[in-house]
This record gives C-alpha cells, sequence and structure tokens, in this order.
C-alpha cells in the first residue's frame, strides 16, 4: 500500500523545478507510505512520476519505486496489492518471458505482464486493489489504472494546462499549476450522499477515475480521455442472474466457503505483521473465522468499543474472539476522544466527507496499527449477500407504491411539494408510520423527500431516491445546481432487492465505504484489506438466486451458514447495528461550541457557499430538540471545516 503523484509539464521545465514540484507533491503522501519515497522524471517532455511506499511485500531497496521495467520501456508508480502476482509471474516463466528478476515484489511482475500481456490483459489477469500511473516511454503516453471495486482511490485532471494526477488531493494542490475552484454541483451531490461520488470531485476540472476503467493520455493531448472498462460489473450481475448456480445448499456452502477461503488466504500474504478489525458482527466475524482457520497461530484481532450501550459492539466481537482463539485488543473510547479526532477529519478526507462512522473507522485503524501493518475488512458483505434493512424497507415501500397508476403518482408528488410546510407538520400526526429513513428529517424536508419517491417509475429509481437524505440540496447551495451520478440502469432486474444491491455496489459501497476505510487507515500508514470484495467472491454472490441470500426473515442467508461452521450460531446471532457515534446528541452537548463556530451566520456568509438562513434555522431546531437534523448538519459542518482546512 502506497502512494503516488505526477503530472505532464509540455510547457517546459528544468530539471530543478520538476523535482521541486514532485518532491512537494509527494511530501503531502508520505502517511501513505512513511518507509521509502522516490520520484522519476524525463525533463526534455516535462514528464514527473512520484511515489512514497509503505513496505509491505519484498521491503528490500528492489520494491523502490518508480520502478522501471526489464527493458526500460514502462516506468510506474503503484498503489496497492496484487495478490495472485506469484501466479502470474509463475505463469510469464512458463510462457517462456525471460526477465532478470530483481526482487520478489508484485510491482515488479506487474510491470513484466504490461511487457508481455499488454495493458488489458494484464488488467484482466490481477486479482487485486490498486491504482496505479504507468509511463510508456515508446509510445509516449500516459495509462491511469483502478481496481474492479475502486478500493484504491486516484484523481486526475487538468489545471492551468498541467496535467496532475494523484493517490490523494492533497497531493494535486502542492503543485504550483493548481487552481482549485470548487464545484457546486458537486457540493449538492456532497449534501446528498454524504460524499461526493465518483467520477466527480469537489474540484472543478479533476475527477475521479470509476472502477474497473483506464485511461489513455497521449503526450500533448489537453483533453482526458474516456475511461475504458477492462472489467464490467453490469456484465457480471446480469450474467450470473441469468445463469444463477444450480446446486443445492449445501453445495452452494461448500462452494461460498471454498472460494471466500481463496480470496483470504491471498490477502494474507504479507511480510509484515497483519490482523483483521473485528466489530462482532457476520462479515467481519467470518473474515477472521476464514483466517485463524487457515493459520498456525493465533490471529491479531481489533475492536472500538463505546460506554454508550446503543453503540456498542465491543461486547459481541470479544465473545467471537475468544471462540475462534485470536489474540483480542479492543479500546473503549469516551466521547471526549472521539471529538478529539474529529478536526483532523478534513485532512485526512482531503474532500467534504460526512458519513460519521469516519470517526471510529480512524480510532480502530489507529489501534491496529500499533500492532500490526496490515488489518482485514469484512466490507462488501451487506451489498453482495443483502445484509442492510434498507433493502427490505425499500422493496416494502415499493409493493405498496406500486399498486397506483404512475401518472396517478406523478400527480400526487406535485401536490405534495405544494402544501405549506405548516399543513404538512399537521398532518404528519395522523400520517401512518414512515420507513426509518423517510423520518431523518421533518416537514418541508421529509414532504419533498417523499414527493420523489412517489414520483419514480422504477423501483430502482424509487430506491436511488430512498438514499438522498437531503431533498432539494441545490436550495441550500448558493448558486448551486444539480448534476447526475452516473449509474447503470438497473431494469434489466425483475427482482426489487438486486435492483437495491446493484446500486449499492456501483455508489454507495465505492464512494462511501472504501473511501471511509482507506483514508481512515492510511491516515495512520496502516494498509487495509478486503477479501469479500476479491472479483471472483463479488461473481460467484451475483450467481447465487435470491433464496440463498434471503430466507427466514432476513439477508445474508448463505454467508451466515459458512460462518456457523466455525462460530456457533448463539453468539452471532443478534440484532444488525451500524458503526456509528451519537452525533444527536453531542451536537446538542459536548461538540456545541464547535459546530456553533462552524455554523455562525457570519462564519457561512463568509465562505459564500450556503444559505446562512436555512442553514441556522437548522441548527436552532436542532438544538432546541425540535428536529432531528443531525445528518443535515454533519454534511454542513463537514464541508465547513474542511473548507477552513483547505
Amino acid at each position: 500500500m502506497c502512494g503516488f503523484c505526477g503530472f505532464i509539464d509540455t510547457q517546459g521545465s528544468n530539471t530543478e523545478n520538476l523535482t521541486h514540484s514532485v518532491r512537494a507533491m509527494n511530501q503531502q503522501l508520505v502517511h501513505r507510505g512513511p518507509d521509502d519515497g522516490g520520484h522519476w522524471l524525463d525533463e526534455s517532455l516535462g514528464v514527473v512520476l512520484g511515489h512514497r511506499r509503505l513496505a509491505i511485500v519484498d521491503l528490500s531497496p528492489a520494491g523502490h519505486q518508480p520502478m522501471l521495467s526489464t527493458s526500460g520501456r514502462f516506468v510506474i508508480a503503484f498503489n496497492g496489492e496484487i495478490y495472485n502476482f506469484k501466479a502470474l509471474r509463475q505463469r510469464l516463466e512458463q510462457q517462456g518471458a525471460s526477465f532478470e528478476w530483481r526482487g520478489h515484489s508484485d510491482t515488479e511482475v506487474l510491470l513484466a505482464a504490461i511487457e508481455t500481456w499488454g495493458i488489458e490483459q494484464t488488467l484482466q489477469q490481477c486479482v487485486g486493489m490498486f491504482a496505479f500511473a504507468l509511463w510508456d516511454r515508446k509510445e509516449r503516453c500516459l495509462v491511469l489504472a483502478r481496481d474492479r471495486l475502486g478500493e484504491k482511490p486516484l484523481y486526475y485532471g487538468f489545471q492551468n494546462g498541467v496535467f496532475l494526477f494523484g493517490s490523494e488531493l492533497k497531493a494535486l494542490k502542492a503543485h504550483p499549476a493548481w487552481q482549485g475552484d470548487i464545484d457546486r454541483g458537486a457540493l449538492t451531490l456532497f449534501l446528498q450522499y454524504n460524499c461526493v461520488p465518483a467520477p466527480h470531485s469537489i474540484y472543478q476540472g479533476i475527477a475521479k477515475l470509476m472502477p474497473a476503467t483506464y485511461i489513455k493520455l497521449a503526450y500533448g493531448n489537453k483533453q482526458c480521455p474516456q475511461p475504458k472498462t477492462y472489467w464490467s460489473f453490469n456484465q457480471v450481475a446480469t450474467e450470473g442472474v441469468a445463469n444463477p448456480f444450480q446446486g443445492s445448499d449445501n453445495e452452494a456452502i461448500t462452494a461460498l466457503d471454498t472460494v471466500l477461503k481463496q480470496a483470504v488466504a491471498g490477502q494474507m500474504v504479507a511480510d509484515v505483521p497483519l490482523g483483521a478489525f473485528l466489530s462482532g458482527g457476520f462479515d467481519s466475524s467470518l473474515v477472521v473465522a476464514l483466517m485463524q482457520a487457515q493459520s498456525s497461530q493465533a490471529i491479531k484481532t481489533f475492536s472500538i468499543g463505546f460506554h454508550e450501550k446503543a453503540y456498542n459492539e465491543a461486547e459481541h466481537a470479544k465473545a467471537v474472539a475468544t471462540h475462534l482463539g485470536t489474540e483480542h485488543t479492543e479500546l473503549y473510547v469516551s466521547p471526549q476522544q472521539v471529538m478529539a479526532v474529529i478536526p483532523s477529519m478534513a485532512n485526512i478526507y482531503d474532500e467534504p466527507f460526512a458519513d460519521s462512522s469516519q470517526l471510529p473507522t480512524f480510532l480502530v485503524s489507529q489501534l491496529a496499527k500499533q500492532h500490526v501493518t496490515v488489518s482485514l475488512s469484512g466490507d462488501g458483505g451487506d451489498e453482495l449477500f443483502c445484509g442492510y434493512q434498507r433493502y427490505f424497507q425499500a422493496e416494502g415501500l415499493w409493493q405498496r407504491l406500486s399498486r397506483f397508476p404512475t401518472p396517478l403518482r406523478h400527480v400526487l408528488a406535485k401536490f405534495l411539494t405544494l402544501i405549506p410546510v405548516k399543513t404538512w407538520n399537521q398532518l404528519l400526526s395522523i400520517l401512518p408510520v414512515l420507513p426509518e429513513t423517510l423520518q431523518q428529517g421533518r416537514g418541508g424536508d421529509r414532504l419533498h423527500k417523499i414527493a420523489s419517491i412517489l414520483a419514480v417509475s422504477t423501483h430502482g429509481d424509487m430506491y436511488k431516491a430512498f438514499l438522498i437524505h437531503w431533498q432539494q440540496a441545490e436550495q441550500v447551495v448558493l448558486a448551486g445546481n444539480n448534476i447526475n451520478t452516473v449509474l447503470d440502469d438497473t431494469q434489466q432486474f425483475k427482482d426489487s432487492l438486486l435492483q437495491t444491491m446493484y446500486v449499492d455496489t456501483l455508489s454507495y459501497l465505492s464512494n462511501d465505504i472504501l473511501t471511509k476505510v482507506d483514508r481512515a487507515a492510511m491516515a495512520v500508514s496502516l494498509e487495509t484489506r478486503i477479501p469479500l470484495l476479491d472479483h471472483r467472491v463479488v461473481e460467484f454472490a451475483w450467481q447465487l438466486p435470491m433464496s440463498m441470500k434471503v430466507r427466514d426473515g432476513g439477508g445474508k442467508w448463505l454467508l451466515r451458514q459458512v460462518l456457523y461452521q466455525y462460530v456457533p450460531q448463539s453468539i452471532l446471532d443478534r440484532p444488525k447495528m451500524g458503526f456509528g457515534v451519537p452525533i444527536e446528541e453531542w451536537l446538542r452537548e459536548p461538540l456545541r461550541d464547535w459546530a456553533e463556530n462552524l455554523l455562525d451566520e457570519q462564519s457561512l456568509t463568509a465562505a459564500g457557499f450556503f444559505n446562512p438562513q436555512a442553514v441556522r434555522k437548522k441548527w436552532q431546531e436542532h438544538l432546541a430538540g425540535q428536529r432531528n437534523w443531525s445528518y443535515h448538519l454533519w454534511d454542513i459542518l463537514m464541508f465547513q471545516a474542511w473548507l477552513e482546512n483547505d
């Protein structure tokens, strides 16, 4: 796990200036790679690659980057891990490829594969999480590539005629050509989704490379090329549903156990200490169980606990760890400890990010780093095996809505938006109880959410509206505008649960969950690995019929059956908990002064991005206990804190 950066400046510069710029960019990524750093440049072309290294495999100088290929044609700056690099190396040797291997790093094997098979075939052969920049000295073109599910980040774009790229925005911002105008459309998206979804970034002219794609930028080209797809999640999902697994329940349990063991074993390869996060939920417990089953030593596991019982999972994690015999470490944190890290969030996340579980994620990463350099995580199980409760809430809501003709729902939606807020508040007292996701706001905001859901034509579109927690966000952002997220159509799936899982995998998983984990862990120089997102696991999961995912009134049926082979059901079966903190209460008490400073009308006016009156109204209602605006206020607070750090 590392960080990289670079640029192409065709306007011409000398070695001293190029070196100074890349060193400044590299310095911003030391947390991603504290073990080593370097750069490569071609002064005549103004092409520069920088790299910071967190040594995981092959700790020797042979793993130094940027790395030149044996022929000298390619130079690469690579972030991530290729888990099957040994198999790729063996395949290259069997095909007669002759390379003078300098070490045993996956980066060297990746370069050899690109020289032998080319970019696209190599990407298709790789099992891993990665992002990289590759300069082809012969063809004079730059290749940027990103892993299939988007575990590793990659930003790129032109600023004042210079093409910049890197693992984090802070590296790009260190270049003298940086301009950094905030994109108000992206800000609107941030309020809707708690994050800025790819391919957008918070800055104009800077994009995130979409998962499972790569771009080739020819030297001298002043326009960003369209990304090319080398692995299609849409195709995986469509073909999986069309050709479902045909075996029995027991055969499915065995097959899933096998593919998960393979993924976990591949991700346990490291030349440094390794462990795992353990929350006590199904996903992390399964990953730890499979690690322990394939290890001769006790696996190191880590959990964060809270004294507030409603947010505490540590007791459950400890029970799982005790049963499996892991070397378990837990840390109970106080509100003061959690709040102490809040000011650092703006710097860690580089662009506005407002999933409040970022706080415990950072704390458990910090805890794990004291003992290991690599930690495996259980993320991805909910999206692959239908684990979120909101999937079932959305399905029930759609079943009720779809009874009414679409034109009638459109008319009703328009009518609702015309109801005065005061009248709507009175109606709330006589309306049936709404799904939990619809109760995050009150009054007009909830009104617009219901109206937006009524107006949709498909279940997939309804779920997208269901997820947006701040309606009419463009009216809060001064000079804001709506821009679209990139999501494929979900109508090819007849099953509504498949539609919601598909949407989440393409959006929530990569834009929120994986961003949260990567930035939190890399801030403390900890590599995280996610076995459930091995693309072979993803492909198998989408072949499973829904009856093997949803059964007995809940999701993750098959995943749970595999886990019960290692951990007794009595230890595991309990209501699902989120990995969160009590932001609603904290904003009214211990965080009040911090929040007040950021939400001060003068501060909001000076920043010039939000309607101060609208924000202050929500803040006052929240303080008075009239409304729970914590979701909305946390968005504003994270942006304001980020803006102060920008």
